[in-house]
């Protein structure tokens, strides 16, 4: 599932891709993926205007034209490429975006969960976010802390919760816990100062390092590298792993190290 780091690199590919240029056609091959917005709305919205510097707030992707905004959520495994406008057009590829004789941004998502939307103006764009919390990059210790503090569930479940922080995922959450040695199952609420902290330092060195990677990387020294072998170890001790579920969600940690909390 892309999480912050994924966006924020389908945010480059929209930069480097088509910042600047003119919007020449849009043509969508799967109306599945369009919320609130027609073909022909979203055509007569957007072609003849310019991309201008896209944002993202968590999850999401804001695409400017200094006009309306295409909104993006790629649910579970949408994705934003740069084509060629002659590349073979994949089956997945659900909305293209040609913007000039050699580039074409494309949306391409096989299980269609979320998908795009159109805002008029930026109070549509606050319509539309409004229930997501501050975004995991910006989010500063004391709002951090302070909404942390405010929750009862676990905190395994209270670091996905879009409306308390916006932007982190299953990886991303099991990954953070690991290195600040919390269990995922421990109260958000009865956490200490430290281990807000702590969390809070190691949620933003993780991210740095994501966001660098492009995605929540699969290396070996960490929790994400380790989770899916045969017979996943620790990579910081070498204790088996143990896996269950929260909120749906398989949850990964180490009962050496993750000894903080109950």
């Amino acid at each position: 599932m892309p999480e912050l780091p994924d966006v924020e690199g389908f945010r480059k590919v929209l930069e480097s891709c088509a910042k600047g240029r003119v919007i020449q056609r849009v043509d969508v091959r799967d109306t599945g993926v369009l919320h609130g917005v027609s073909t022909r709305r979203l055509r007569d919205a957007l072609e003849g205007r310019r991309f201008t510097e896209p944002e993202r707030h968590g999850k999401w992707l804001l695409a400017h034209t200094g006009g309306p905004t295409l909104v993006l959520h790629f649910g579970m495994t949408g994705q934003l490429l740069c084509a060629h406008p002659d590349d073979t057009v994949e089956a997945h590829d659900r909305v293209l975006f040609t913007v000039g004789a050699e580039r074409q941004l494309r949306y391409r998502d096989q299980r269609k969960l979320q998908g795009l939307w159109l805002a008029d103006d930026e109070s549509e764009v606050t319509r539309l976010l409004d229930r997501q919390g501050p975004d995991a990059m910006a989010v500063d210790r004391e709002e951090f802390e302070a909404a942390l503090s405010a929750r009862r569930g676990s905190v395994k479940t209270v670091l996905t919760d879009q409306t308390v922080l916006a932007g982190l995922g299953n990886l991303l959450a099991d990954e953070i816990l690991w290195r600040a040695k919390l269990r995922p199952t421990s109260r958000a609420s009865e956490l200490t100062e430290a281990d807000r902290r702590r969390l809070y330092t190691h949620m933003r060195r993780t991210l740095r390092s994501a966001v660098t990677a492009g995605c929540v990387p699969p290396r070996n020294s960490w929790l994400t590298g380790r989770r899916d072998a045969p017979v996943p170890t620790c990579p910081r001790c070498g204790t088996p792993l143990r896996r269950s579920r929260m909120a749906g969600r398989s949850t990964v940690w180490c009962p050496q190290c993750q000894s903080h909390g109950s």
